[in-house]
Order: structure tokens, then sequence, then C-alpha cells
């Protein structure tokens, strides 16, 4: 009994789906946003053996400890946010930035400065919707210094749902 994994671009999420028999032209909708159909993706499966020294991550710019040491602290202060106050969100994400090196795309930068000056988010995002949509939220920058757009990888769903 196959398990299918399935991609919602609008949440940016992978979940699973668990099917009785196999079932390759279902498409189900987001469990998430409920509005999207999704887009099968290739399940990743593991290979017995040694790896090899070394990882596929070590050629990104990023210094891995700098995002461990920043993802700690600001779980800890996304827990003590007013959620109702979109610039105390503003500043955790300036803060993220600050910490890791990542830069702000053009439009995530407007929407953040004007959520800094107290501007609901939800009218932000209906605003400017389209254009966050159409635009990588994050620059990484390159070992030269420069950026590179990248955009990171999808969460996932760990719940089992039903195909």
């Amino acid at each position: 009994m196959p398990i299918y994994e399935f991609y919602c671009d609008d949440c940016h999420t992978i979940f699973n789906f668990f099917s009785r028999t196999i079932n390759t032209a279902k498409k189900p909708r987001c469990p998430q946003c409920k509005i999207r159909t999704l887009t099968r993706e290739i399940s990743l499966f593991a290979i017995g053996g040694r790896a090899k020294e070394g990882d596929a991550l070590d050629d990104l710019p990023i210094d891995e400890s700098k995002m461990e040491q920043a993802m700690q602290v600001l779980a800890r202060e996304a827990d003590h946010i007013d959620e109702d106050d979109p610039r105390q969100a503003a500043k955790l994400m300036q803060k993220l930035t600050d910490m890791t090196g990542l830069e702000l795309g053009p439009g995530m930068q407007e929407a953040l400065q004007r959520m800094k000056d107290g501007q609901d988010p939800d009218e932000i995002e209906a605003q400017m919707g389209d254009l966050l949509e159409d635009e990588e939220p994050f620059l990484l920058p390159t070992k030269k210094g420069k950026s590179a757009r990248r955009r990171l990888p999808p969460k996932r769903d760990e719940t089992l749902y039903d195909l």
C-alpha cells in the first residue's frame, strides 16, 4: 500500500497521502489551505551503505552553526510575541535576517517595512500578494558576497492523510 507525497505551492509544504491501492492519477486538495490541488512529488528513499564524507549542504554559503543558533533564539522569542502586533513579527523577521546573513527580496523588504510601520499583515498580503508570490522571499549570500536567489526547502507535514 503506497504512500504518495504531494506539494502545495501556496503553503510551500509537502504532504503525505496513504492509498489503499496504487493510484497514479488522483491529485488531492491541500489539507492546510484547502484551495490548491496538489502536485505529486517524487519521494525520497534511502540507500544502504556508507555515506561519503562531507554533505551536499556544505556548498551553501550559510554558516550552519550560525543558522542553528539563530533558529533557537528565534524559537524562544516567537513564543513571547503578540500575534496581533505586526511590529513584533517584523522585528523577529529582521532579527532572523541579521543573525543568519539572509537578505530579503525587494517585495519582502517592502512588506517588512510596512509591518514595522504597524500596517495589518492581511492588508499587506491583499495589496502585495501577487508580487510576493512571484518573488523568492530570501536571497542567500554567495561565497563572493553577492546575493543569489534560492528558495528555502519546503516544510514537511508529517501527518499521513488518506488519498
